[in-house]
């Protein structure tokens, strides 16, 4: 005992500073692991082994798909989003810019698939064909969109577009996942700076006890390894509160649940599921035929109403086949309009699906088990390594005691 005060009072600084050092293998172990998961976005080094790309962006593919099917599973209606749509407040909203594109696409159409007629029409009828055509829009719109959202699942495939949005970009996913957890991991960070001085204490206690030289990096690679592996758990479990006394234990993300909601929500609906992306989605995804299909019919019989209007001498004039034509060109520019047109109307829509407060809603009716699924799949794969990178740190660090105080 006398040899253990001995050496206490001879190299007293070696031992105060071993529960800071601890500490600091903690926190740095924590920091190193928080920072693989989501970097880098690429892999850097030499395949296979030699290198290393973050957990969430290696895996993007399947955490979209875990992420998509939670969210169009348990949090989204994509029908109800589109319920809330009004086809007489969007016509509205887009009356403007419609009279303009069904003037350039009627003007268009006529003078390439029958210039002689367009051209010997008097200027006045000219007009006067055009703002018929105008007056029709309106209603087809409305028409179209009625079309649209009673067979909205044969048009659109949601888990589709959200999958290849979050795959095609990884720093959205690693975005999403990131803001969601921010709170959790400085937690993480900091709990490494507590348990490790803890340990840090014990470390010198036996160090003092034993003075092997195995001792330091043994305990700082169980830091690195112990607090790593907890502070992880602590973000989860437990899931239901649990009073201890007048303490409160419940896992850190399970306690946010209503600020995650808020900001998962808002992120879904600023970076995934925008007007443009579901636009885009409508126009150009597995499903898009579909819908370039409803469009023509609808031009088609947009121009045979237009058609039948006219003299008869004017629709013999036309011809069948030329008729077709231009119902397809119609169609054709409709579609190549649709994009433009509809971001005048993108503000209401945006608004009336409140895709944000549906997501937050259905976020906070979730079980704690699914609410946790939100983000415990970033931590699951390849966890180990994280936390087998933190021992690794750690027993360098203690190794490095060991030269120090030998030394």
């Amino acid at each position: 005992m006398n040899a253990v005060l001995d050496d206490l009072a001879r190299h007293w600084p070696v031992y105060v500073s071993m529960p800071f050092v601890a500490a600091l293998i903690g926190y740095v172990t924590k920091r190193v692991a928080i920072e693989m998961m989501f970097r880098p976005l690429h892999f850097i080094g030499i395949r296979p082994f030699l290198g290393w790309q973050g957990v969430v962006p290696k895996h993007g593919g399947r955490m979209a798909a875990i992420a998509t099917d939670l969210l169009t599973a348990n949090l989204l209606d994509i029908n109800e989003v589109f319920a809330r749509v009004d086809p007489v407040i969007i016509t509205r909203e887009l009356e403007q810019p419609l009279l303009r594109a069904v003037d350039g696409i009627a003007r268009d159409v006529l003078e390439q698939h029958h210039p002689r007629l367009w051209e010997v029409m008097p200027t006045l009828a000219q007009e006067l064909l055009i703002k018929q055509v105008q007056a029709s829009a309106p209603q087809l719109v409305r028409d179209f969109l009625d079309e649209v959202r009673d067979h909205l699942d044969e048009v659109l495939d949601v888990r589709h577009m959200t999958v290849e949005r979050l795959t095609r970009d990884r720093a959205l996913l690693v975005r999403l996942i990131r803001e969601t957890s921010r709170p959790e991991m400085t937690f993480i960070a900091r709990a490494g700076i507590v348990f490790g001085f803890v340990l840090g204490l014990i470390q010198a206690l036996v160090w003092a006890l034993t003075r092997q030289p195995l001792v330091l990096p043994i305990f700082g690679g169980a830091i690195g390894l112990f607090t790593d592996w907890l502070a992880i758990k602590m973000i989860f479990l437990p899931r239901e509160p649990v009073r201890l006394g007048r303490v409160i234990l419940q896992g850190k993300f399970q306690r946010r649940r209503a600020e995650v909601a808020r900001q998962y929500g808002e992120l879904v609906a600023n970076e995934v599921l925008t007007v443009p992306n579901l636009l885009d989605a409508l126009l150009r995804g597995p499903k898009s035929d579909r819908l370039v299909a409803m469009v023509e019919r609808a031009v088609g019989h947009a121009v045979d109403a237009q058609v039948s209007a006219a003299k008869p001498v004017v629709a013999l004039a036309i011809g069948a086949q030329r008729l077709q034509e231009m119902k397809h060109a119609a169609a054709q520019r409709a579609l190549a309009e649709m994009p433009l047109t509809a971001r005048y109307a993108e503000g209401y829509l945006t608004e009336a699906m409140d895709v944000a407060k549906m997501v937050e809603q259905r976020m906070l009716a979730l079980t704690p088990l699914e609410f946790e699924g939100l983000l415990r799949p970033a931590f699951r794969q390849d966890e180990w390594k994280l936390i087998a990178v933190g021992g690794v740190i750690g027993f360098l660090v203690g190794e490095l005691q060991v030269l120090l105080m030998l030394g």
